[in-house]
């Protein structure tokens, strides 16, 4: 079992390693964006950046899930499987832009509230960007170049947030330079990079081939699709019930940068995304699968629910010290949405099970359900609570996708859940947060202290509740040698991957955010 576990934590770290520079980077550069940009552009910049995400999903008719699966095929030829699937990428996200920028003030208006043609034109060219730049990394994970994926992302990073700040700060251009800065370096990337693998890529497609990867690829975007417009959908409404186009865009703005700084725990969940499945898939064993799901999810909640509960207590510190005055009201919202995407996690541990058993079709009901839930309670909660609503309903569309799923897959793979242990966690994080919010102060160096305290006694209090195994204090009383723990891990990274070729049929449905996106 611990083999299974070092393996992930080895090959999570790789891909990992990009997102939590990007993401170092890019919440040391809020305190300069938050003050040369108003809570409006900011806001009208997220819900693009989201709409481009939204609809990158949809013009990609579930190919890269298909190459994911076919390129390990016995009976596929890779060459041909990337070729063709680039050539389908590129010609539907051309015909997807192409088609879109007559309509750019229309989707402009529908998505922000008042026209806002140039913005729209913008993001229509990032969605080809974006679509040829996921399929391009992709290519890294399929050839198990990891350093190549993790020096292409972070100098793409480095590239956008240059570019960015030379628009925003020095040409002070606003929403339009957050969007232009990331679609415009991420362009050059993309062509870099068909520049160099230009060799294994073709604009002619093998058509048989082809409508092999849509019949495969196409029935995993709805529910796709469904599981990201919960991080889209909030924001429209939060646009939309406000009594003008400014003030909506003005709470999307702050909604948008409580996300932000919720990348704390999705930097975790980042690369557990990536090395999960190939490690779930590689156990041939199923009693040895499921005792090895069961213990991952434990020890990733209880991961994740250490982040988020420094999240909670830390929220008011952590944007007085990164953002701008008026940015203050995105404290409310940054733990609701840390423990959203922990939820989240949790579900694509169950999208990997399904993956295992072949019922992927269940993945689709979860999802819709999820979304219905979203837009219900964003309807209901978002006037009267604005930001918060739209966390809470967040939260609560994770909760009905994690639970429908577990019915799903615990009648097809039924895994032993570790309920106690889970349960020691959730109340540890619950009693810190609750006794942090209701006895702490909320501002001043008094309230840093007690709530930093408090924080940092959620290890020592599970580890008090008797939460932690026998094998897992020997690996804990390693921590105190990190050269030898180092080490070990050294010589994991040496050896062979035990992993057996079966990719995950259905690819993460959705990403918080991009690591390129700023």
């Amino acid at each position: 079992m611990s083999g299974y576990l070092r393996r992930l934590a080895t090959t999570g770290a790789a891909y990992t390693a990009a997102s939590i520079l990007s993401k170092l980077i890019a919440v040391g550069l809020l305190p300069l964006y938050t003050r040369y940009l108003t809570k409006e552009d900011y806001g009208a910049a997220e819900v693009m950046f989201a709409a481009v995400v939204s609809a990158s999903i949809v013009v990609r008719f579930g190919l890269i899930e298909a190459l994911l699966r076919f390129y390990y095929r016995d009976d596929e030829d890779p060459a041909r499987v990337v070729s063709s699937t680039f050539a389908g990428l590129f010609w539907f996200a051309t015909i997807g832009a192409l088609v879109a920028l007559p309509f750019a003030t229309l989707i402009s208006e529908a998505l922000l509230g008042e026209p806002a043609t140039e913005l729209a034109r913008i993001s229509i060219g990032g969605l080809w960007v974006l679509t040829m730049f996921e399929f391009m990394l992709t290519l890294f994970r399929l050839e198990e170049r990891a350093r190549a994926y993790f020096v292409t992302t972070v100098l793409n990073v480095l590239a956008t947030i240059g570019l960015t700040v030379v628009l925003v700060v020095g040409a002070g251009e606003g929403a339009r330079g957050l969007l232009l800065g990331s679609y415009a370096s991420g362009a050059a990337f993309v062509l870099g990079l068909i520049v160099l693998q230009r060799r294994c890529l073709s604009l002619r497609f093998d058509s048989s081939l082809l409508r092999r990867l849509l019949r495969f690829g196409l029935p995993t975007m709805p529910a796709e699709a469904s599981l990201y417009l919960l991080n889209f959908v909030d924001r429209i409404i939060i646009v939309r019930s406000a009594a003008t186009a400014a003030a909506g865009l003005a709470a999307a703005g702050l909604y948008s940068l409580a996300v932000k700084f919720a990348q704390g725990v999705n930097v975790l969940v980042r690369g557990f995304q990536l090395a999960w499945p190939p490690l779930a898939y590689s156990i041939r064993d199923d009693d040895d699968a499921r005792n090895a799901y069961a213990v991952v999810v434990t020890l990733f909640f209880a991961t994740c629910a250490f982040v988020v509960t420094g999240m909670w207590l830390l929220s008011r510190w952590i944007v007085r010290a990164l953002a701008a005055p008026e940015f203050f009201g995105s404290y409310k919202a940054i733990g609701l949405i840390t423990l959203a995407v922990t939820l989240y996690a949790l579900y694509m541990v169950m999208v990997v099970i399904l993956g295992r058993t072949g019922r992927t079709e269940f993945n689709l009901p979860a999802a819709i359900a999820a979304l219905v839930t979203n837009v219900v309670l964003n309807l209901l909660l978002v006037p009267p609570l604005g930001i918060v609503g739209a966390a809470l309903a967040l939260v609560a569309s994770y909760l009905v996708v994690v639970a429908l799923m577990y019915v799903f897959t615990q009648r097809l793979f039924p895994v032993p859940y570790q309920w106690g242990r889970l349960a020691r966690v959730a109340l540890t994080a619950a009693v810190l947060v609750g006794v942090g919010e209701l006895a702490m102060p909320t501002s001043g160096f008094p309230g840093l202290l007690g709530r930093a305290a408090l924080f940092a006694l959620y290890p020592l209090a599970l580890l008090a509740s008797g939460f932690f195994t026998p094998g897992e204090r020997v690996w804990l009383a390693k921590l105190r040698h990190p050269a030898e723990l180092a080490a070990g891990f050294a010589a994991l990274r040496a050896q062979p991957s035990a992993v057996d070729g079966q990719i995950p049929e259905i690819y993460e449905a959705e990403r918080m955010d991009d690591d390129a996106r700023l």
